[in-house]
């Protein structure tokens, strides 16, 4: 593909991002610098801030500790039944935060605030940290890391010193999506009562008394976000690439545990009953109660609407993610890096928020989307821009641009080249991007519940329809439904990274 086509695409990409951007600076520049000073310079700002950054903190702490331990267990040791807790480890992502949450509020009543919010929280977003170091570390040559043992130092020294180098990019990656989340997570934080940006600003959009207040938080989300990427940024290391280039792939041989196995195996079982026995006992509880069942034909159309609405929306952010992802692989830079920086900073934006802003956007700019399914479309790509563009980087940095260069010397066009050979060898990587995409865009709540089109209700909205007037048993089925469809796409989501091949682990 010639460079200004990939350079428009990425254009088109970046303006999609911003529209919640340009929304922000118009209605905050409308209430004046003296209505935003006093909004912003306020205690209860200072008090949202400090516990909005705690809570992305120790989850992403946690999620860092929990995903490359549980990777490192899987892919590196003699861990009895690693494709079994393999399974185990990425299905939490199936589930979505509100679930998860609204199974251990129904199941312990005294159950809320930050402590519990960070749980849940953990449990369900360790995964993104998890399958992109695990295949990483599968993906990862075994021989600068027999070298280090060769010349005398343990296991833990060697992966200090080698290992860890190596998946650094996959760890900072899967980081700075989890910080991300935590601070966009609207569900969670609401049932379990804890006050974060998220759950200030939907108290007052959904209010409707201080709306500016509401937008002036917004942008203040939006300036962590900025220093969030920031620190990310920094920890990148331009220009190297981790996938190796030539000859055969050596995989490494696992290390022995000894007793510990035993010990490691409980553990990751422990962690498996926090994220998904609970919601799976609460909910099988909830569907064997005899009330408040719902209407079956309104369970199978909401399925159908999730399925095909997601399927739009993850058909729509990896058109936009393509040609930004190839650009900032194949054409690294300063402009390239800007355009990529620009299309996270919607990420953790609440989808309140996004949502609204594209309604100002349908009603205003592009009037035929308003009330369409396109326009739900469109708030999906803003929203999850960034889980389809890392997707498409790490899947162009693993294949060597010396094999395009070969063929382009053999007389092929652009477009040839692209659709012959960078295609082919990015194709698993943006397939589990577009897995990805379509499982966040099952789960989503809050853009669903202000862009969908008047009438078409999803899984998400009917779950949170039933449980805002306490119809938990009727709840129970949308939300069984919509954690074993979101299953699916977990599925595939793991194994499109090589962690369940037959020669990876046992």
């Amino acid at each position: 593909m010639p460079r200004p086509i990939l350079l428009c695409g990425a254009l088109i990409a970046a303006a999609v991002a911003l529209i919640p951007l340009v929304y922000l600076g118009v209605r905050v520049a409308e209430a004046g610098g003296e209505r935003i000073a006093e909004e912003l310079f306020t205690e209860r700002v200072a008090v949202l801030a400090v516990r909005s950054l705690g809570l992305a903190a120790v989850v992403t702490a946690a999620c860092v500790l929990l995903g490359v331990a549980t990777a490192f267990l899987v892919t590196r040791t003699d861990l009895p039944a690693r494709r079994a807790f393999t399974v185990l480890a990425a299905l939490p992502l199936a589930v979505p935060t509100y679930i998860a949450a609204f199974t251990w509020v129904s199941s312990m009543r005294e159950f809320e605030g930050f402590w519990a919010a960070a749980l849940v929280l953990t449990a369900c977003s360790y995964p993104y940290v998890f399958l992109p170091v695990a295949a990483a570390l599968t993906g990862a040559d075994a021989a600068a890391e027999e070298v280090s043992r060769s010349l005398g130092r343990g296991p833990w020294r060697t992966f200090r010193a080698v290992t860890l180098r190596q998946i650094r990019p996959a760890v900072a990656g899967g980081a700075l999506l989890v910080a991300l989340y935590v601070l966009s997570d609207f569900g969670a934080v609401s049932i379990l009562r804890t006050d974060t940006f998220t759950r200030a600003i939907f108290v007052a959009f959904n209010m409707g008394f201080d709306r500016t207040g509401a937008l002036v938080l917004s942008s203040v989300l939006v300036v962590l976000t900025v220093l969030l990427l920031t620190g990310e940024s920094a920890t990148r290391r331009r220009h190297e690439r981790y996938a190796p280039l030539g000859g055969a792939r050596r995989r490494a041989n696992p290390i022995g545990l000894g007793p510990w196995r035993w010990v490691a195996a409980t553990g990751l079982l422990g962690v498996a009953a926090v994220a998904l026995g609970v919601p799976a006992v609460s909910l099988t509880g909830r569907l064997l109660e005899g009330t408040s069942r719902p209407e079956w034909i309104d369970l199978v159309t909401a399925a159908g609407n999730s399925l095909w609405l997601s399927a739009a929306g993850a058909a729509l952010t990896l058109a936009l993610a393509l040609p930004l992802g190839l650009l900032v692989a194949r054409a690294p830079g300063r402009l390239s890096a800007v355009l990529e920086r620009l299309s996270y900073l919607a990420h953790a934006l609440p989808g309140i928020v996004v949502g609204l802003s594209l309604v100002f956007f349908g009603i205003n700019v592009a009037f035929a989307l308003y009330q369409t399914a396109w326009l739900l479309a469109l708030g999906y790509a803003v929203l999850f821009l960034p889980l389809a563009l890392t997707a498409v980087i790490g899947a162009a940095a693993q294949s060597p641009p010396a094999l395009e260069q070969v063929a382009a010397s053999l007389g092929r066009g652009r477009l040839s080249v692209l659709r012959t050979v960078t295609l082919p060898l990015t194709l698993p990587g943006i397939g589990a991007g577009a897995a990805l995409v379509f499982l966040t865009c099952m789960k989503e709540l809050p853009a669903t519940l202000l862009l969908r089109p008047t009438g078409v209700d999803t899984l998400a909205t009917e779950l949170w329809t039933k449980t805002t007037v306490a119809a938990y048993a009727a709840a129970a089925p949308s939300a069984a439904l919509l954690v074993a469809l979101s299953a699916i796409p977990t599925w595939l989501i793991a194994s499109r990274t090589g962690i369940l091949d037959k020669n990876g682990p046992a």
